[in-house]
């Protein structure tokens, strides 16, 4: 399957194109950001500088990925719909992903203006694809090796990992694709950390090639997660470093979209890459020529 471009909402992006989406949590209890974007302003003001800096895709979650405090749909809804549909407002060219495995808050984002829907439990609610369909919108199709909402992998084992990723991932995929969903909007996600020990995480992460060359878009969330952590047996606020190394790697590997903290250093790192790989030229180029 060749490489494609792919389409979410009014942008159109390359076929070799590495994309930032930018990680906006509208939770009080995320993991990394501990809540600082849970107001509405320090949200908004958190979506301007990933624009300024890069970012083409934000997207906007309102319940923690781990365990934690219990979110019903209708508290999802509260702290996402209104803001997918002020920063809309503001930005009507800009990407819009919200991170979400309900149908139910599927639906109500998608009226209030969001271009994909990030399901990061792997389809756990089958009916969030037939969401996608109905609106036209994108669909992220995630593995999680049939791990629960909000569940930490508990002595996970595959035959082999990369089998199982692409088993779920493009079975997700076609499914969505049947129902009605654009393919030029369907994206997959090795789904790192999720459903998986560190190892398998190395492990798709060196594999990333397979993945890839189905031709789907491919996703990568990396940023700073216990893989990274795990890997340099370090604290969450040491691990940038490491997430920037897998991210060059999946980048060389031929992943489209990353899903970050930290935009500006993702975007330099992707730029370099493609720089090496001849598809960028340099901003500059003096050296020798003088």
């Amino acid at each position: 399957m060749a490489e494609a471009g792919f389409r979410l909402g009014r942008q159109r992006f390359g076929a070799r194109e590495a994309v930032v989406m930018a990680i906006v949590n509208r939770t009080p209890d995320s993991f990394y950001d501990k809540g600082a974007t849970y107001a509405e302003d320090a949200a908004m003001d958190r979506i301007e500088q990933a624009v300024e800096q890069g970012a083409r895709i934000v997207d906007i979650g309102g319940v923690k990925a781990g365990p934690g405090e219990e979110v019903d749909a209708a508290e999802e809804i509260r702290r996402v719909a209104a803001f997918v549909e002020a920063v809309r407002e503001r930005f009507p060219d800009l990407a819009i992903s919200v991170d979400t495995w309900r149908a139910e808050v599927g639906e109500v984002v998608c009226r209030a203006g969001a271009d994909l829907l990030n399901d990061a439990w792997g389809g756990y609610d089958p009916d969030l694809a037939q969401v996608a369909a109905k609106h036209g919108v994108g669909l992220v199709c995630m593995h999680t090796g049939g791990a629960a909402p909000r569940t930490r992998p508990h002595r996970v084992a595959y035959a082999d990992v990369m089998a199982d990723v692409l088993a779920q991932t493009l079975g997700l995929a076609e499914r969505a694709a049947a129902l009605g969903v654009p393919r030029e909007s369907i994206l997959v996600d090795p789904g790192h950390d999720f459903g998986k020990n560190t190892r398998h995480s190395l492990e798709v992460t060196r594999r990333l090639g397979e993945l890839t060359a189905t031709g789907w878009p491919v996703l990568v969330s990396l940023s700073n997660k216990d893989f990274v952590g795990e890997t340099l047996d370090v604290p969450l606020q040491d691990r940038l470093t490491g997430t920037l190394a897998a991210t060059a790697v999946c980048a060389w590997l031929g992943a489209r979209i990353f899903r970050v903290h930290e935009v500006t250093q993702t975007r330099q790192v992707l730029d370099m890459v493609a720089s090496i790989a001849g598809t960028r030229e340099p901003a500059v180029s003096r050296r020798g020529l003088a």
